[in-house]
Formats: C-alpha cells, structure tokens, sequence
C-alpha cells in the first residue's frame, strides 16, 4: 500500500521535496532561482540526509549538453544505486535554449532518466510583468526526441501528484510544466503527499494507477463547442467557467507527449460540432503545436469529425486573460456565444494586503493568515507576489481567499478569484484591503481593486484628519463614489509604545480582526480572541495591555463632512500593481532580481548576451537621422543629447564674489533643435571627490556593480558602478524631502535616532523639518552623517534618494544665428551653512568645472518666452544678471533679420547688475546692438555704481509713456526674466504709465496687465 501525508506546504515546495528525494542530483538554472524555484532543493541538502546534491548552471547557449553527457557516462556507483535520475530545474524560456541539447538525449531507461521541472512563468513585454505563457517553448515541443514525455499539471494536488509521478515513469524522460504563476505557490492547501516508491512502470500504467488521464474533459455532456487546450492557469479558469454555459464544452490536455490521438477523440462528446484549440504562440501567424494534433487526430477518426479551428494567443493576451478574467470570459463567450458566464461569487471572502518589504508590519498577512487557519470550518488560501518596477523600494501584495469548507466545485486559481489587472466591473473585487504603507495610496490604483460599500484598513504615520489633507483629491473623490469606510492606524505612536515588529504585527492582526468581525466585535471577544491566539500572558506579551491598544487605536477617516476637496491639490496619475518578482531573497539580505542589487559585471552581460531569454525586445533600427541615443538617460521621457563643451569662459573679474561664466557647446550631428527662448535641461553630475569620499565614510567599494530599477522607466533595469550610479544618477547631494526621514527611520539601529527621524517626519516635526532644510540646508549625506545608525544598504539607500534631477537654464543664444551651437550664461550658486561647511549648487558646480571637449548630456525643455508672431511687435526685454540670458538669444535673432533688410519693430532693453565693471553681462555685444540700432533704447541699471541705488523699475519709469502706448496701442510684448523680487516694482511701473498717460485707474491698468497674461503679451520667467 503506497503511503500517503497531509501537507500545507505550496505545491512548488512539495515539488522540490519530492524531487530531493528522489534524484541523484539536481541542476538548477538561474532562471528557474530567480522566479522562485530551487531555494528550498539547496537547503534540503544541507538538513536532510540523502537529499540530493546541487549544482547551479547558467542559462546560454548549449545548456544542457552537460546533462546528456552525464546521462551518456556509465555515472558512480552512487548514481546507479539512485538509478541516475537526474533533475533539472529550468523555465519555458530555458527549456526553449535547451531543446537542441535535448536532441542527443540517450533512451530512457530505469537506470538513466533526466526529469525537467519546469515553473511555467517568464517575462513578458517591455514592462517585464511574469506570465504563466507557455509561447516561449511552444514552437520547439516537435523538437523534443520521442523519448520525452511532456506532463502539464494546473491545480495544486495535481502539480504534487505529477511531480511524484514523474519520478515512477521508466520509459520516458520527462517534461513537467507546472503553473508556478499562481497555483504551484498558493498556501493553504491541504495536499495529499505520495511517499518515495522504488517501482518504476511505463507512463500509461503510472498514470492510470493515481486516478489521471491524458485528457480532462469539463462542460455540458451534450456540448456543440469545444475549447481544447494545454493545461494550466488558463485551463483551470476555463474548466470552472464551462461548468454554468449550456452547449459548452473544455478539453483540457494533461500529457502532450506521447500524442494520443485516439484518447483524444474519446474524450470529447459525441454531440461535438466544433472545437476551438488554444495555441499560446509567441506571434500571431506562428501554427501552433496542439492545433495540427488535434486536427490530426480528428481527421484520423472513422467518424465524421467536427470542424478544427485554430485560436492562437500571444502573450500579451495570455497576461490580459489571467488578469483580466471578463476578457478571458468575452473571449469565450466570441467562440460560443450564447448566455454570459458568470464572474462573481458570493461564496468566497476576499482579502488583500498591500505592503512594502521593509515595513515593521509586513508580516501581518501571516499573523492574519495562522488566525483563520486555526478554524476548522474555514478553508483560507494565500498568495503572494512582489512589485519591483512600477515604484523604487518594491510593493509586496498578499491575496487571501476564505471559503467555508469543504470547497465546492473545481479548483479556482487566487488570480481568477481576485485579479489585479485592468480590472472591470464585471471582474471580482476584493471585500476588504489592508494598505500598510500609505504612499501607495498616493501612487497605485488601489481602490480600483475593492468592492462598492467595503472598507480599507491603512496603517500611516497619519493621523485620521491628515489622511484627507495627505491623499490627492481624485483618491478621496473614488472612495466616496464607491462608498468606501476608510479606517486608519496611526503607526507612530504604536511604534513609540512598542517597538518590536512582533508586537506590532500582534496588535495589527487584532486591529484587522477588530474590523474585519464588524457589529460582531468587541473588546472582551478581541481580549479572548487574542489569549486564544497569541497564548497565555507574559512579560514580553501582555495580551490586556496590547488588547486595549488594538481597540483603541482604530480612528474612521471622515469622508462624509469632509466632501468639497480637503484632499491633496492637483489630480495624480495612479499606477496599477504588476507582478514581476516571486522571490525577494533570491540573494541573501538582498532583494530578487530584476529589483535593484549588488552583484557582478554578469548582471550586465547576460541581458546583453541573452535577450531572448529575459524577454528583452530587440531593438528596431530608428528611421530618424539622429536617433536616440539608449545609453544617455533612458529614464527619463525627454529626448536627450550628447553635446560637447567648445567654450568655457569666466565673464566677472576673478576677484568678484559671484562667478558668472559663458558656456558653449557644439550640438553637431546630435540632430539638437531649439526655439528661441527655450531652455536647455542640463544633467549635471555630483563631484567625483565628494562622492569617493561619500564611499570611504559609508564602507562601499566604489568599483563594485549596482543594479538599479530605473524609475518611470517601463520596468527598465541598469547596471554601472556605485561610483557611476552616486556621481551620475543618484541626488546624493541634493535636499532631501520630509519623507525621506520616515523611510530613513526603518533602519536605524539607535532608538534615538529613530524617534527623531521619526518625529521629523511628523506634523508635529515641521519646524525641525523646515530648519534642517531651509537654514542648515542638509543634503541626504548629512542627514546620514547626522544620524549614522540609520544606515541602508546602498541599493536601498539608491533607491530611496532617487535620481538628480536636470537643472534648466534658460538658452542664450539663437540657433538661427548661431547654428550647430548652444549657449548657456550660468552663476556658480554658493553659500555657507550654520555650520561654516561651504555649499554649492548642484548642477552649476558641474557646469562651472568643465573642461573643453567634455561630453555632456542635455534636453530640451519649452518656454514661455516665445517671439510675437509679427516682426513689428514692439518687445520690452527686462531682464536682471543672468536673465539676460535669454534676451541674448531674442537680440541675436533680431539683429539678423534687421541685417536681411525686413523691417522689425521697437526694441526697449533693460539690464540691471550690481557693477557696471564687474557685471555688464554681454556688455561689449549689447553695445554693438545699441550702436546698430537693434535696441531702440537700452534702459542700463547698477545698483551699486552711484550714491543712490537705482534698479531697472527706475529706468522703466522714465520711459513710462512710451512703454504704456507700446503695450496699450502698439501690441507690444513685455518680458521679464531674474529673481522674483523685483516683480512688484515692474507691475507697478507698467500700471503708473497706462494711469499716467491713458487715463486708466489703478484697477483697471491691473485688469489690463492681467489681460496680456492670457495673451502671452506680459510673461514672467521668474526664479
């Protein structure tokens, strides 16, 4: 009698079990580790005596050449006692690089079999989101020798039993795909675990002996259509589906290899008319494998046949079906029509739990989870799957289900129950979500993914009222249309009273109980629940005192009396959650690829060297002249150039305090063009010494490799060096945002220094806040350095500074005039702290230590300085120290059509600085302008030359009448460009001329100006 246990393992570990046991050894590839599978085989090794050895392999071409020929040796004398069975773990995009190895695989036998597990889950697009698609590996099941059997398993008992069958099978090696995307990972399960047999019979007899067949039939008897296809997560919606559709039928196909053509026709029913075969295809006009199977054996059959269509599935269809289940449903209802099929389910209660690794109360969906386990009238499954692109720092989401039990009907997939695609209305929605880091209410759709009349539980650092000033509008706008209960935690002053993450996760599951129970809860059943649960009260777990703070710490957000807009201004675009990563300890203490990492120059090669097997789009060749170049700054979405330095000159005395430097750089064969008054986006880089010294003080190797998601970047990933990343990408040096200190307190060490960072990120930390930023003006090193216990590893640390941002500055020259050249007038920006350390700014620090032939990365960013559409438009050009920079550009452009001979309009010039000596910027070309008549008027203020201060207002006081008729009676166009202060002055100036000389009052001279504004005759460019 074979003997049977009780396991509530997942699947996918079973899996490994079994295959530890029974293999002589197992080669795990790096792509199955990455997606979550071979973890578990490694550790078994180490613990268990017998269990398998390990070997780890790479994924390139000739994989698998190495396991023939272990096949072909006569092995050790050790593998012949374990019958030289071979594992291999490996994904449907490895599998399809190994297949020309697996042609020159020897003929199975007892003694010398290799078993491929195959987790069906790859990368998909260029956001690179997992999907269960088996497209990858479709178009070679041909050119697998005959010797191989391909088994296709989709629930969770089934990926158990076939796992074991595999390993029973004397005639065949094996091909095993299972649905790791969903099913093979579920928790809950109780799964019935088959013991070790040391028989070994042919594959028919095998399956026959654990209740299989080589096809699954489900749907009506009588069914006219048919949908025949590969089993998996697909196969496991459609066969529920088929159950409530008259006349509709689902073929599911268990065993691909050997073909059973006769099984197949006996399968189906008699009253069969048509059948639809789902090929997963990487292409849409790539024959699919199944399809010629099935028309094969149907044209074989001595009966009349029905009719054999072909329905092929890219995919990114395959994505859209599991996530997405009313499109999976429209799809079939395309190929039958007739009465809808059902979505929703009343049966089911649906939890979701969206969370950030590092946070203290990640572990809740578990303590949430153990507590309905320990119902015995309860079935409660679990899924969980991360998110490391769509945010830097990654979200982790737990999807769990609760049924009464026992469960009806078949097995229904976690993603079908509650998906988290471009949901619906007519897709399942969650009854209940739990956020646990609240800036993802901030970033992701999250309410499009809970039903109307439900409630969300938030644990913030908020209090109730400050959720409604902290969420942006259109979030709170969608959670009163749906009627949605918001109830928040306030983390802090948990945190505050018990620090220990045990504890908190302990007082949160009793706080989700709290709400969960409803009307039915109250502080005696939570106190019972919790002694129940969390056993009998110690020092460490007082369950009164932890009790009384559950209960207490629940406060409801008042949408009602709120409604009118307290919410956050502005409308945010909300991201959708994606699954792109199953493991997050793929590397110890260290987040799974593709997230961001520590690693080798292999990070960076292998995408490189295997594109296809990553899932990486080959590059189409550009049309364009000038393409983009992919390597300047793929992450951000303006088109960016590479120019170089020609010109980098000092315009002020050396000795002058403010050093106001010219700038040119030649854009030849760069395809660079801009606008008069535009500006150009300068992507400047820390200095190198800071950044080696940065290095030295953190205690990171500035040589060693960094992996990056690149934010906004679809999913992008890049690879430089920790130097590279801080010098050239990562805001070191520049000011750090109030969150900063919240995020920064989970890693501190020092109880102090976590309460003060903490307390900064409070409301009631403001004024700290606001004097570390505005009067000692820290950057994000000193923030470490001032709290040095808080200290992150560095691709977290990458992670949440975030990326230098391109610094603008507005073009000083016309490209008219000037051609294959751009030119900047820049002042370098230094002041000193409190503290007497020297700051500088950023961007121009770079710009002022450039050096001629240096390469630089630029962008072009619109303006509002923009010439009239007539050269007879008078122009008043105010422009204060480098805001003359643009007027440059305007005079150059003037200048050339006045030398044409056209005629142009009034020009009125007027420039203010301290010292006409020291910073008459252009002056020698301003001259030259006013000399050939090109400025009608120059309008030239030093403040600090005479005995009275005078400023450009003065100046454009006196030409008040003249500046009033231009504006009033002449379509005129005033510009400004500087600082902000003087703005005012100007305003009142323009307004004393159209009083003084057109009779307006104040008022209206002011509703005149403001007039202009609309249209774009009175523009400000102000800083």
């Amino acid at each position: 009698m074979v003997s049977q246990s009780i396991s509530t393992l997942a699947a996918s570990q079973l899996l490994e079990k079994a295959a530890s046991t029974n293999s002589s050894s197992i080669f795990i590839y790096d792509l199955a580790e990455h997606f979550g599978f071979g973890s578990l085989s490694k550790q078994l090794r180490g613990i268990e005596a017998g269990a398998a050895i390990t070997h780890d392999l790479q994924t390139r071409t000739g994989a698998g050449l190495n396991l023939v020929g272990r096949l072909l040796e006569e092995g050790s004398s050790k593998d012949v006692q374990k019958n030289n069975l071979l594992s291999v773990y490996t994904t449907p995009n490895g599998l399809a690089v190994m297949v020309p190895s697996l042609a020159f695989l020897p003929k199975a036998s007892i003694t010398s079999r290799i078993i491929l597990q195959v987790p069906t889950v790859s990368l998909v697009g260029q956001s690179l989101e997992l999907s269960p698609t088996l497209a990858p590996v479709n178009a070679v099941f041909d050119s697998l020798p005959e010797s191989v059997a391909i088994l296709l398993s989709s629930t969770p008992q089934e990926i158990v039993d076939f796992g074991n069958l595999a390993y029973r099978i004397s005639d065949f090696h094996v091909v095993h795909l299972f649905d790791h995307y969903g099913a093979g990972r579920e928790l809950g399960h109780e799964l019935v675990q088959t013991a070790p047999s040391e028989s070994f019979v042919p594959l028919k007899e095998a399956l026959g002996a654990t209740g299989y067949t080589f096809f699954d039939y489900e749907g009506a008897p009588d069914a006219s259509t048919v949908v025949v296809l590969l089993n998996g997560s697909l196969a496991s919606s459609a066969k529920t589906l088929a159950k409530n559709k008259p006349g509709f039928g689902v073929l599911v196909v268990r065993v691909l290899r050997p073909w059973d053509g006769a099984a197949l026709v006996s399968a189906l029913p008699n009253s069969v008319q048509s059948i639809f075969v789902i090929d997963e295809v990487l292409t849409d006009g790539t024959q699919g494998t199944l399809y010629t199977d099935v028309l094969a054996a149907c044209l074989d059959s001595k009966k009349k046949g029905p009719i054999v269509r072909a329905s092929r599935i890219v995919p990114s269809r395959i994505h859209e079906f599991v996530n997405t289940p009313s499109a999976f449903i429209n799809f079939l209802d395309n190929l039958a029509p007739g009465s809808a099929l059902p979505v929703q389910s009343n049966v089911s209660k649906k939890l979701v739990f969206f969370s950030s690794p590092n946070s203290p109360i990640s572990n809740l969906p578990n303590h949430v989870f153990n507590v309905f386990s320990r119902q015995q009238s309860i079935q409660v499954r679990s899924l969980t799957d991360y998110d490391f692109l769509s945010r830097p720092g990654a979200i982790t989401t737990v999807r769990t289900v609760l049924a009464p039990k026992p469960l009806q009907g078949n097995y229904v997939p976690i993603q079908s129950e509650l998906p988290l695609g471009k949901v619906t209305d007519r897709d399942p929605k969650a009854d209940f979500i739990v956020v646990l880091d609240q800036s993802l209410l901030k970033t992701h759709a999250i309410l499009d993914y809970i039903k109307t009349n439900s409630a969300i539980l938030l644990f913030s650092s908020w209090s109730a009222p400050e959720v409604l000033t902290s969420l942006p509008e259109n979030v709170l706008a969608l959670a009163r249309n749906k009627n949605i209960k918001i109830y928040n935690v306030n983390t802090n002053s948990l945190e505050a009273a018990y620090p220990s993450s045990d504890l908190l996760n302990i007082i949160g599951s009793l706080v989700f109980l709290r709400l969960y129970l409803g009307q039915t809860a109250n502080e005696s059943l939570l106190k019972k629940l919790a002694s129940d649960i969390y056993g009998i009260p110690s020092e460490k777990l007082n369950t009164d005192k932890v009790n009384a703070k559950a209960w207490s710490a629940l406060e409801e957000v008042d949408l009602v009396t709120s409604e009118g807009g307290q919410g956050k201004e502005g409308v945010e675009t909300l991201k959708r959650i994606e699954f792109n990563a199953i493991n997050p300890g793929f590397r110890e203490n260290e987040p799974a690829l593709p997230g961001a990492h520590i690693g080798s120059w292999h990070d960076a090669a292998r995408h490189i060297l295997f594109p296809d097997v990553y899932g990486i789009p080959k590059k189409l060749e550009s049309e364009e002249e000038y393409p983009q170049n992919p390597a300047l700054r793929p992450e951000i979405p303006e088109r960016t150039y590479l120019v170089t330095c020609s010109v980098n000159r000092r315009l002020t005395p050396t000795d002058y305090d403010r050093n106001v430097f010219h700038l040119e750089f030649d854009t030849s064969g760069t395809g660079l063009k801009y606008a008069i008054g535009e500006a150009l986006g300068v992507h400047g880089w820390n200095d190198a010494d800071e950044i080696l010294d940065f290095c030295s003080w953190y205690g990171v190797d500035p040589d060693r490799l960094i992996t990056i998601p690149v934010p906004g970047g679809e999913g992008r990933v890049h690879t430089r060096t920790i130097f590279q990343a801080l010098q050239q990408q990562i805001d070191l040096f520049g000011k750090p945002p109030k969150s900063f200190y919240g995020d920064l307190s989970k890693h501190a060490t020092s109880k102090n220094d976590k309460l003060t960072l903490q307390f900064i990120a409070s409301p009631e930390g403001s004024s700290m806040f606001k004097k570390l930023s505005e009067k000692d003006t820290v950057t994000f090193a000193d923030v470490l350095k001032l709290y040095s216990s808080a200290r992150p590893s560095i691709e977290i640390l990458c992670e949440l500074i975030g990326d230098i941002k391109p610094r603008h500055y507005s073009i000083a020259s016309a490209q008219s005039v000037v051609g294959n050249r751009v030119d900047l007038l820049v002042v370098s920006v230094e002041w000193q702290a409190p503290s007497g350390s020297p700051r500088y700014g950023q961007c121009t620090r770079y710009l002022a230590g450039l050096r001629v032939g240096q390469k630089v990365t630029v962008s072009i960013k619109p303006s509002v300085m923009k010439l009239p559409p007539s050269d007879l438009q008078p122009l008043i050009l105010a422009g204060l120290g480098t805001g003359a920079a643009p007027f440059r550009a305007f005079l150059q452009h003037r200048a050339m059509i006045k030398s044409q001979g056209k005629p142009v309009g009034p020009l009125y010039y007027y420039f203010g600085s301290r010292h006409q000596s020291k910073e008459y910027l252009y002056g020698e070309e301003i001259e030259a302008f006013i000399l050939d008549q090109t400025i009608t008027r120059a309008g030239l203020a030093f403040s600090r030359d005479g005995r009275k201060k005078v400023y450009i207002q003065h100046k454009m006081v006196e030409d008040g009448k003249e500046l009033a008729r231009m504006l009033y009676k002449d379509e005129g166009v005033f510009y400004l460009c500087g600082p902000t202060w003087p703005v005012p002055d100007v305003y009142e100036a323009l307004v004393s001329g159209l009083v003084e000389h057109f009779n307006f009052n104040e008022k209206d001279a002011g509703d005149y100006l403001e007039g202009l504004k609309e249209e774009e005759r009175y523009v400000l460019e102000v800083y």
